[in-house]
């Protein structure tokens, strides 16, 4: 679980979200903290946020699982919905998701000391990625 370290600690979060066939555009702010859980054996996102929509709250779990050589993901939100996820690590700066239930994916990339960058995206026609998702996280001192 150490290739977390990127992502450890209290960040802002700023949310930009395009228009796009799953939302219209909004933007939104929050707090978001990951941390090493249960003997390092896992990694906890928890993280809060507001858009014109209104609040929003989630809970996070990543775990390496041995036996296939990645990771796992279970998302939880404050609406009762929940997700499962695949995850690698693209290099020591980058973490990949492949969502389970759809043909999303999700990146979170360090883009300078302090600040990583999130984006959630879907596939199109031209078999290109469209953004569905951009936050920016830009951690606490």
């Amino acid at each position: 679980m150490e290739k977390f370290k990127f992502l450890i600690g209290t960040w802002d979060l700023k949310y930009n979200i395009p228009k796009s066939f799953m939302s219209i555009p909004d933007t939104g702010s929050g707090k978001g903290t990951f941390k090493r859980a249960l003997d390092n054996k896992y990694v906890y996102f928890d993280y809060s946020g507001t858009l014109s929509t209104g609040p929003f709250s989630a809970h996070a779990v990543f775990a390496r699982d041995k036996h296939e050589d990645l990771y796992r993901f279970w998302w939880f939100e404050n609406s009762g919905s929940y997700e499962t996820a695949s995850c690698s690590f693209l290099n020591e700066d980058t973490l990949y998701i492949n969502w389970h239930n759809g043909l999303l994916q999700q990146t979170f990339k360090k883009a300078e000391p302090g600040k990583v960058i999130l984006h959630m995206e879907h596939p199109n026609a031209e078999g290109k990625f469209d953004l569905l998702l951009e936050v920016i996280l830009t951690k606490e001192l």
